[in-house]
């Protein structure tokens, strides 16, 4: 028999149950996935601005810094910018931030960091405030099977973080007033411990200090599970680093040393 005399809709029924889609063209069969591949993965790369900064400054190996890329899916735009995606512990893509640095690992202060949101948007001509994603930690899928949680500010600094201490899962608020309750409900099984910046009026501390006792508080989060939040910047910075509002990678740059993360 020839595959000309197939029934082409036995091939197609016969995808669908293998997830590919199958297509007769003139005898040949054509076969391609049929769902679609993941967002992040189209720009899946250890090569962005910010992936090779990192390695020629020394502060990982590229072997680490490829890892660490494929562990938190970190993309690259057309335009040289690091992705950072925001991805949940199902592994559904709220957002990404885009964010550009300089050769010395320092965001370069004439690009401000965009949404991948925004821009699809802007593309499509699609109105802003048509629907708002709704944001999570960056880093929320490497959660399900975390022992201890630990929080950052800076996505940059989590990437870094999760290689110099791969024992401890490492998530980022993205920023200062990110880190809200609402996105600590997938984290109520697990130790967290947040490792807010530092600064000469203790703005930051005492920001996540609160943020954690709201999340405390409420219905969803058991009694027997703390929040830490530790105070490890604020007692060994000097006046200086807070000055300069380090954050923990800073400060093991800084002191060219190894810490314990623990409370």
């Amino acid at each position: 028999m020839n595959i000309k005399d197939l029934n082409p809709r036995s091939f197609r029924n016969v995808g669908k149950r293998l997830g590919l889609y199958i297509h007769m063209d003139d005898g040949h069969l054509q076969i391609r996935e049929l769902t679609p591949q993941p967002l992040w993965a189209r720009c899946l790369s250890a090569n962005s601005c910010f992936c090779r900064a990192v390695v020629q400054n020394g502060i990982l190996t590229r072997r680490q810094m490829v890892h660490a890329a494929l562990r938190y899916r970190l993309g690259r735009s057309t335009d040289d910018a690091i992705i950072y995606w925001q991805i949940d512990q199902l592994g559904r893509v709220h957002d990404g931030k885009l964010m550009w640095y300089g050769p010395d690992c320092h965001r370069l202060k004439n690009r401000n960091a965009t949404w991948a949101m925004h821009l699809m948007k802007k593309r499509f001509g699609l109105p802003q405030d048509a629907f708002q994603p709704t944001h999570v930690f960056f880093g929320s899928h490497l959660a399900s099977n975390a022992g201890t949680v630990c929080i950052v500010e800076a996505e940059k600094s989590a990437v870094i973080l999760s290689e110099l201490y791969p024992q401890y899962t490492w998530l980022a608020a993205g920023g200062l007033f990110e880190l809200q309750p609402q996105k600590f409900w997938s984290l109520s099984r697990h130790k967290v411990i947040l490792f807010p910046d530092t600064d000469p009026d203790l703005k930051a501390y005492t920001t996540w200090y609160d943020v954690a006792q709201q999340v405390m508080r409420s219905f969803y989060w058991p009694r027997g599970n703390p929040i830490h939040v530790s105070d490890f910047l604020e007692l060994h910075s000097t006046p200086d680093q807070k000055r300069r509002k380090i954050d923990l990678v800073d400060y093991i740059l800084d002191n060219k040393t190894n810490i314990q993360p623990s409370v």
